[in-house]
């Protein structure tokens, strides 16, 4: 993992501890076996549920109105914890809603690792989707990070048993396994982005990805400073030269049986730790997050760890781009001009405005790989946190088809996004006295700028940008959200890569 000896770093620290542990059991049952506690979805209006054994006005009277989100842990003669979990108005809840329905379940009963979950309500639901659904709430709730810990506080999950009677109990297991597959890619992304930045490096992330690689079956090539010299890839070169530590391209294929039904490439922006350079960040809570701003790598690497379990048929292709962003007496500086591997020269007139740098040289190979389209993800505007919060991405795009395949993609895996236009006329912010363009342009619209920065790397082909430097991490625990980093974006591009086809 490439660690100074001086940081006391154990040879063997794990970057992945999730991919250690046993997975819990998850699946459908006619009836319950030996639980811990049993969850039972209760509407706020109507009938209750047997299994609750209190009335309505009991209920009430306890604070519990049943609307979703909200839980109520009842004690039980048999011992065996119940809780009430909000299902809002009878039948009202979609898949989305089922999802968060179940990690507000798991949160409700984080001492405990044998679930039971009582369905009502479900007719009408798709149950593979349910089923995936279900898991990507139950286990993304329980997720923690205790590795650098000295005591472990998490209890972990044992087995969920799901009881929906009536349901299309093959689809629903499936759904459960295909759910399974994309939770362990966002866990990994999570993970990733915990790891301390002295822990965690980008030779680091290499190594990483190459032990992903060999077990969930795509190849990993890596190229150090060298071969990026030798590549002319002057952003990535530029960023990294202020650095103690080694740049890395990280490139990732993935290829199936038999002919694609299209190419897609992915590039992800891997800053190991920001310090913003000469344009040095203030020490607040925010330079405390800059350990996720190689987000977008974790999770375009976390996409990859589910293609072939789940049969995706496209080719796909990822880039990482990492490195650290530090001050230093050889770091890049403002009035500095790095050439790019596509010829253009950029002056730099921030060095905070680094993450389009290094992305910018994957976007030029990714062209010259002949993908039918482009995708790339990035921890990238502090604009994008101010215009739309922490719960929704932007999104940019020169290809309104490409832009709504994401768009679909993100609805599906509760991962919002909505689309920014991608404003020309603000490209003359970008001009530079001296270069081709400058790496930043005015005071507003900077999640555009920023995108239309990299716009100029993509030529014609098609492209789309998920600006996720506001929905990378989590200030507290929210549904399947775990408070830190959420691993945002890799459900959304595994669903974008499974139903990719170049026309």
């Amino acid at each position: 993992m490439n660690h100074e000896h001086y940081k006391l770093i154990p040879d063997d620290f794990p970057a992945l501890p999730s991919l250690e542990g046993t997975d819990p059991e998850l699946g459908f049952v006619d009836g319950f076996g030996t639980l811990d506690a049993i969850g039972v979805l209760v509407p706020s209006e109507g009938d209750v549920p047997e299994t609750v054994g209190l009335h309505r006005e009991a209920l009430e009277s306890a604070g519990f109105d049943g609307e979703p989100g909200t839980t109520l842990q009842l004690a039980n003669a048999s011992g065996t914890l119940v809780v009430a979990v909000g299902g809002g108005k009878p039948g009202s809840l979609d898949v989305d809603g089922w999802r968060k329905a179940a990690a507000a379940l798991i949160r409700a009963t984080r001492k405990h690792s044998r679930i039971g979950f009582e369905l009502t309500g479900t007719v009408g639901i798709d149950a593979e989707r349910l089923g995936q659904a279900l898991a990507e709430g139950a286990l993304l709730a329980r997720y923690s990070y205790d590795i650098l810990k000295s005591k472990a506080t998490g209890t972990p999950l044992a087995e969920v048993q799901f009881l929906a009677p009536g349901i299309d109990t093959a689809a629903a297991s499936r759904g459960l396994e295909t759910g399974r597959v994309k939770v362990r890619a966002t866990v990994i992304a999570r993970d990733l982005c915990n790891a301390p930045p002295s822990h965690l490096t980008a030779v680091g992330l290499g190594s990483a990805a190459k032990e992903l690689g060999d077990r969930f079956g795509f190849g990993v090539e890596e190229f150090d400073k060298q071969q990026l010299i030798d590549l002319r890839c002057g952003g990535l070169l530029g960023v990294n030269a202020g650095s103690a530590q080694e740049p890395r391209m990280i490139k990732l294929t993935y290829r199936p049986e038999g002919s694609p039904t299209g190419h897609l490439g992915l590039v992800g922006k891997g800053i190991m730790y920001d310090s913003g350079g000469v344009s040095l960040k203030p020490s607040d809570p925010m330079h405390l997050l800059m350990k996720m701003d190689m987000g977008g790598a974790a999770a375009v690497l976390a996409v990859f760890t589910g293609l072939r379990d789940l049969g995706c048929k496209a080719a796909v292709t990822g880039f990482l781009m990492c490195t650290d962003n530090m001050p230093s007496g050889s770091a890049y500086k403002l009035g500095d001009v790095l050439t790019t591997r596509s010829g253009l020269t950029i002056e730099v007139k921030n060095t905070d405005a680094e993450g389009r740098l290094v992305m910018c040289d994957a976007l030029t190979l990714a062209v010259e790989d002949g993908v039918d389209g482009i995708v790339d993800i990035a921890t990238l505007t502090g604009a994008a946190l101010m215009s739309l919060g922490q719960l929704t991405a932007p999104v940019f795009g020169n290809d309104q088809r490409l832009v709504d395949l994401v768009l679909e993609s993100g609805g599906r895996a509760d991962e919002q996004l909505w689309q920014l236009p991608l404003e020309r006329a603000y490209r003359s912010q970008l001009d530079s006295d001296v270069a081709d363009i400058s790496n930043l342009g005015g005071p507003y619209a900077g999640s555009t700028t920023a995108a239309l920065f990299l716009a100029e790397f993509v030529g014609g082909t098609p492209w789309a940008h998920i600006d996720i430097a506001g929905t990378m991490q989590s200030d507290k625990d929210d549904a399947w959200r775990s408070k830190g980093p959420t691993g945002f974006g890799a459900r959304l591009l595994i669903d974008l890569a499974l139903g990719y086809s170049a026309t």
